[in-house]
């Protein structure tokens, strides 16, 4: 037997012995997975939301262009449970991905999972219960970050609480230093309502889509004892050595920071400054950085090769 075979045979002899609930077919929540070449990681992503509390999930799986057995290994879980669905497209990166699923979600709420993730089994129960208990767009949860050997709580939540001003929403979910869209769920009609969709064609497409989504909630919740475990893949294209693949990342970073920039100096947010910076001009000799403004809401700092400030200034206050 091939290793394929072998990890097939495993799956659905434990999928054989597992209870699975069907839906009532009106989903509280959607989950989208967007999910390329993830053979090696979607069985135990899939096998965590199947064996949710929450039996009134829908779960879309948007397979992105995968070259891999990825398609396969989803279509066994096809044949078990009725909740999934699989959306196939050409490789368009995880914002066209999740847009794909968002397009098709009937769920009251949406979450996002990544393929290679995994969230505790009462991990949608909870969050929904608590966004209905104070009709919250957002709530969200402990974001725990396993790779190399190490496990680290990026976002570490010890209680509930409702935020509705603008500086504590930013702040509870440590939008500043971690922008992570995956542990939160968000109401579907207020997504749509605001038109936030997920940029396209990038990688870091998750600020500026994290940022928007913040901004116009009514408020945002904090579910305390509930995890989302996101897996620092070493495989994965972001985590990619290709020199086209950093290139591309390094700039689309760039990008991510001046978009996010830009939409809270549109919208006049009333915010702490010195939290979002962006490159707003740089000058290279080349390829060599030789001057460089980088901005904040109030801030600007200049710098002579990359990291020699000579100027730092206020403005529009």
């Amino acid at each position: 037997m091939t290793l394929l075979a072998n990890e097939i045979g495993s799956i659905k002899k434990r999928l054989d012995n597992l209870c699975i609930p069907q839906s009532n077919g009106n989903p509280k929540v959607s989950v989208v997975i967007p999910a390329y070449n993830a053979k090696d990681y979607i069985a135990r992503c899939l096998f965590s939301l199947i064996q949710q509390s929450l039996n009134d999930i829908e779960i879309i799986v948007v397979n992105d262009g995968s070259v891999d057995n990825t398609v396969e290994i989803v279509n066994l879980f096809l044949k078990y449970d009725k909740r999934i669905k699989l959306i196939e497209q050409e490789n368009k990166l995880q914002g066209a991905a999740r847009n794909a699923g968002m397009e098709i979600a009937k769920g009251e709420y949406i979450g996002f999972v990544d393929s290679d993730d995994w969230v505790d089994l009462n991990y949608f129960e909870k969050l929904y219960n608590a966004a209905k208990k104070y009709s919250s767009d957002i709530a969200f949860c402990t974001n725990v970050r396993i790779g190399n050997g190490k496990t680290k709580k990026r976002l570490n939540i010890k209680e509930e609480c409702f935020n509705t001003k603008m500086q504590d929403k930013f702040d509870s979910c440590a939008l500043a230093k971690n922008p992570c869209p995956t542990n939160k769920i968000y109401k579907r009609e207020f997504l749509n309502q605001n038109n936030i969709k997920w940029p396209q064609g990038c990688y870091c497409e998750d600020k500026l889509f994290v940022t928007q989504a913040i901004y116009y909630a009514n408020g945002t919740v904090s579910v305390p004892d509930i995890n989302y475990y996101y897996f620092r893949n070493p495989n994965s294209t972001v985590n990619s050595k290709k020199i086209k693949h950093r290139t591309k990342l390094n700039q689309d970073k760039k990008n991510s920071r001046l978009s996010v920039l830009k939409f809270l100096k549109e919208k006049n947010v009333k915010i702490r400054d010195k939290e979002f910076w962006a490159i707003t001009k740089e000058i290279k000799f080349f390829n060599i950085p030789f001057y460089l403004e980088k901005s904040s809401l109030h801030t600007k700092k200049i710098y002579l090769l990359n990291y020699i400030k000579i100027k730092e200034v206020k403005y529009d206050l």
